[in-house]
């Protein structure tokens, strides 16, 4: 590496813009692994948002500690080459390791249970099981926690090689090398935001690692001669470039597998839409000609089939029949066009459904473009074709926003029905806030009536009281909660409001006879829904208002998950 010859300007200023460009190239990347690693662990874990700060915060005291530990490396030319080498390596099949991992875990207690014939009931968990599962739960932090050490030796290493090629101290090459940096990053994150965060996420950590290992290979071809096993690095290059290229053409595939693994049925079809992740599993169960279908989106359970129907008749049928007409009706959330489904069967004249996930509403509109003939005649069944209805008009917005063209278009509905995932990310808690409970009074009919999907009242008690104190504030008049059990998701909650008139309840009870094409509901069943055990909302007074930026509703919802974590990691406990 020694050499008493100062090179020409020219030299230098190629060797600055190559070093400069590399260095951005690789700051985008270390955003997208950092963006990559942060989502997976969101939904390995489930706290997305938690799992997702928790992931940044990791990953940079890591690249800290990775400044520092770059000190002790010698050649700063062999380091840096062997380091993206490396990274790429680790880029491209965290994901992939950590899965697999993953779905051992939970396979292997199913292996043993066979292995020594064991009743089908015995489950085995705790103890090793436990520690295995936590091991692995939690193992995406520990990738990021390598990854963000090897990405924070990167600046310094470089700073060290341009003042070789210059032959003497820089004064600002801080200020050049952070410079390229910080703009490498942007440009890695508006990637993420535009292109990546809509592909399976094994084709995007193969994409983000092919540019890892271009710009490797770009560096090798101009400082060879000063990088030691040179080519022991090269054929490294090759290994890892036929890795990345398997994972590119077979990583969603592999992904698949390691998902049947994860879910408790068979993963039929998933895909990575620019909000979600979204999951459809099948369940033959006896007595039925076609599979049972579940949708997961970020992996939460939205619907199973065989117990939707019970969701879908609460949310619907009690805020429709309470409504002094059917005539137009808006729906926010909902693209499965299940609750839509159920909406249609009140002959309204004109339906506004509202859902930011377009991919999603287009898998359920039209599911022969993406499913297998089976499957997509399934979803068109139950669904009833519902979102192809002439009388439906499909806006993909999201609903904090596009509320307010409805209310400049100065538009009225007779019914408004909400059916948002639960509030347990930052951005949906807008959506369950003061502010946007008074955009939906302005929308809806004076003697119309609105019905939230409010979590659930056993195993979120305070998050669905809260929805309720925050819908009376928005000025309702009357604002009523009732909950039932969907065997899916255990006891689930809504909160209905009215404007004026009689109460929800007091309207629902004057109606001695349902819809003729009403089944399964009876009005004993709907009035019942409206009871609660004694001293239930004994703490209302102590529950907060969820005011826009106050995330008062989220950390509710937050708490109650993580107190489930703590015990077996189960939903189906109290708060």
């Amino acid at each position: 590496m020694n050499s008493s010859v100062t090179p020409k300007p020219s030299a230098r200023l190629f060797d600055d813009v190559l070093l400069i460009t590399i260095m951005a190239v690789l700051a985008g990347c270390g955003l997208i692994y950092e963006y990559l690693l942060s989502h997976y662990a969101g939904r390995v874990i489930g706290a997305v948002e938690s799992a997702i700060y928790t992931m940044i915060g990791i990953m940079i005291v890591s690249m800290g500690l990775g400044a520092f530990a770059a000190r002790k490396v010698k050649c700063a030319f062999s380091g840096f080459a062997w380091l993206e080498l490396t990274i790429a390596l680790l880029g491209c099949s965290a994901i992939l390791v950590i899965s697999s991992a993953i779905a051992a875990v939970q396979l292997l207690p199913q292996i043993i249970s066979e292995t020594f014939n064991l009743p089908p009931d015995a489950e085995i968990r705790g103890g090793l099981f436990g520690v295995l599962h936590d091991i692995t739960h939690y193992s995406p932090y520990f990738f990021g926690a390598v990854l963000g050490l090897f990405i924070g030796m990167e600046i310094p290493l470089i700073a060290r090689i341009r003042e070789f090629v210059h032959k003497q101290h820089l004064v600002h090459n801080a200020g050049t090398i952070y410079g390229a940096d910080y703009i490498g990053a942007g440009i890695g994150a508006a990637i993420w935001i535009t292109i990546m965060l809509s592909l399976e996420i094994n084709l995007s950590a193969s994409i983000t690692a092919s540019a890892n290992l271009i710009a490797g290979v770009v560096f090798w071809l101009r400082y060879k001669e000063h990088i030691r096993f040179k080519y022991l690095l090269l054929v490294g290059h090759v290994l890892c470039a036929v890795l990345v290229a398997a994972i590119f053409s077979y990583g969603g595939q592999w992904a698949k597998s390691f998902n049947n693994l994860l879910y408790l049925d068979k993963v039929a079809y998933h895909q990575q839409t620019r909000y979600a992740q979204v999951v459809l599993t099948e369940r033959q169960l006896p007595n039925h000609n076609y599979p049972m279908v579940s949708l997961y989106l970020n992996g939460r359970l939205q619907f199973a089939q065989d117990d939707e129907h019970i969701y879908h008749k609460f949310l619907v049928y009690p805020a429709m029949a309470a409504s002094a007409r059917h005539d137009n009706i808006l729906i926010i959330g909902g693209g499965d066009g299940l609750g839509l489904r159920d909406v249609l069967a009140w002959s309204p004249k004109k339906v506004t459904l509202m859902d930011l996930d377009s991919e999603v509403v287009d898998l359920f509109k039209n599911p022969h473009n993406y499913l297998d003939d089976g499957l997509a005649d399934n979803i068109t069944r139950l669904n009833n074709n519902a979102l192809n209805d002439e009388r439906v008009r499909l806006i993909h917005a999201d609903a904090y926003n596009g509320t307010d063209q409805l209310i400049t278009d100065m538009e009225r509905f007779d019914t408004i029905i909400v059916d948002l995932p639960d509030p347990s990310h930052p951005d949906l808690n807008k959506l369950y806030s003061r502010t946007f409970y008074l955009k939906l009074k302005q929308l809806l009919s004076n003697d119309g009536v609105m019905v939230v999907q409010s979590t659930s009242p056993f195993h979120a008690k305070k998050a669905f009281m809260s929805i309720a104190k925050t819908v009376k504030s928005a000025q309702f008049k009357d604002v009523e909660q009732y909950h039932f059990n969907v065997p899916s998701f255990g006891q689930w909650g809504w909160t209905i409001a009215t404007q004026s008139g009689l109460s929800p309840r007091a309207r629902l009870a004057q109606q001695k006879t349902l819809q003729p094409f009403e089944t399964w509901l009876t009005p004993q069943l709907i009035q019942a829904s409206f009871e609660f055990s004694q001293g239930f909302y004994q703490q209302m007074d102590e529950i907060k208002v969820n005011e826009l930026g106050s995330f008062i509703l989220y950390r509710y919802h937050q708490q109650a998950w993580e107190s489930q974590q703590g015990n077996n990691n189960s939903w189906y406990q109290n708060e």
